[in-house]
């Protein structure tokens, strides 16, 4: 089928098993679609990512009209697809559902062709009659409603999609329901589609500049990356999310900014440094802190990585010898996964520990230099690392 989603591991017969997500509830109290719409606009505009303002926007399609899910496909740009970020209700289950899920809605797709010249939303009474719905009758969807997201511009960023899993005629209040959402989705979407492409870009400037940071400092090769990778799961498991683990990143790639001012005479000695050289090189904290303050869109726990990440538990770190829980989270979680990376690789003046050594130090610092909880989600971290490999190398 020309155009359809790829549907080449799904073998014909019944419709796939739905799967359920559930809805999060609506007020108790019915509201009119004006009210509902401000409601809906209400938690929209505090929402903290597109995903989250979208779920409650599908919740009603799921509610207020026959269709049984619903999903919200926003636009990747490097690939011309369409991913999906927010579900709500019953979905179709099965290879060609994974597929979708994994790689989105293609471009070519027929569905899509016809949202990019479309004004309004699209209603399919069956969509095994119209060519601009092939493929969905192989998820076992034969009514669907598909609805254009557009930013300020009028470019096509989004689509709202709802489904059915038989045959159904579009009543005039649930296409007045979708006209009236698809207008509210337009508004959230031209918001926080342009607020999450500038997150992006931020993110990969600050990572590039890390890369650059660790090529002067003359690193191992991948160091940031795997030091903010290690620090990204860690505060997973210590319970960080969202923001939080953007900041956690944020602050992860400019560690050490701070070291553009320190001369290269000192950058890279090869051996251990005297008093006067190490308390420049101390310097580069204060140093970062201050360059990292020149980028007004950085966030303040991103800051505290910078500032905090040698301070000590048992207060003998620097630069303001902190200790227990007023060195900020995000700096004992990265400064853990620091130690452990350097310990680990070579550099010109040390060899590379072996992960047993470099635990075996971690274990001795634990309630010292380090958050003994911090340790401990760390070495369960590094086991499943460890797991892993071995499970590779069988």
């Amino acid at each position: 089928m020309t155009g359809a989603l790829s549907l080449s591991d799904d073998s014909p017969g019944d419709p796939p098993t739905p799967l359920l997500i559930p809805a999060e509830p609506l007020p108790l109290q019915p509201l009119s679609l004006g009210d509902l719409t401000l409601h809906l606009t209400q938690l929209g505009l505090t929402a903290p990512d597109l995903g989250s303002a979208m779920s409650p926007v599908l919740n009603v399609l799921v509610e207020r009209t026959s269709a049984v899910g619903a999903g919200y496909f926003q636009l990747r740009d490097a690939t011309l697809t369409y991913h999906a970020r927010a579900a709500s209700g019953v979905m179709p289950q099965g290879a060609a559902m994974d597929a979708l899920l994994a790689h989105g809605l293609p471009h070519h797709l027929p569905l899509v062709q016809a949202l990019e010249t479309a004004t309004g939303p699209l209603f399919f009474n069956d969509t095994r009659l119209q060519p601009q719905s092939a493929g969905f009758p192989d998820l076992g969807v034969f009514a669907l409603t598909a609805a254009p997201i557009r930013n300020r511009a009028g470019v096509l960023v989004g689509a709202l999609l709802s489904h059915v899993f038989e045959a159904h005629l579009w009543t005039p209040y649930e296409r007045q329901t979708l006209g009236t959402i698809m207008g509210l989705v337009a508004l959230l979407a031209a918001r926080l589609d342009a607020e999450e492409r500038e997150q992006a870009a931020h993110e990969s400037a600050l990572r590039a500049l890390g890369l650059m940071l660790e090529a002067r400092d003359a690193e191992t090769q991948g160091h940031t990356d795997r030091v903010t990778a290690l620090a990204g799961r860690l505060g997973q498991r210590l319970g960080l999310s969202g923001p939080e683990l953007r900041d956690l990143r944020w602050g992860a790639y400019l560690h050490d900014i701070g070291k553009m001012a320190i001369p290269d005479v000192i950058l890279h000695h090869p051996g251990a440094l005297d008093a006067e050289a190490r308390a420049q090189m101390q310097l580069h904290v204060q140093q970062g802190a201050e360059l990292a303050g020149q980028l007004s869109f950085l966030p303040r726990s991103a800051h505290d990585v910078i500032m905090a990440h040698h301070e000590c538990w048992d207060g003998s770190g620097y630069p303001h010898g902190l200790s227990g829980t007023d060195i900020p989270l995000p700096a004992r979680i990265f400064a853990a996964c620091d130690v452990y990376d350097a310990l680990t690789s070579a550099r010109p003046y040390k060899r590379a520990w072996s992960h047993a050594e470099a635990v075996a130090h971690l274990v001795t610092a634990r309630g010292s230099h380090f958050d003994a909880v911090v340790i401990d989600a760390l070495l369960a971290v590094l086991d499943e690392d460890q797991a892993g490999l071995g499970a590779v190398g069988d």
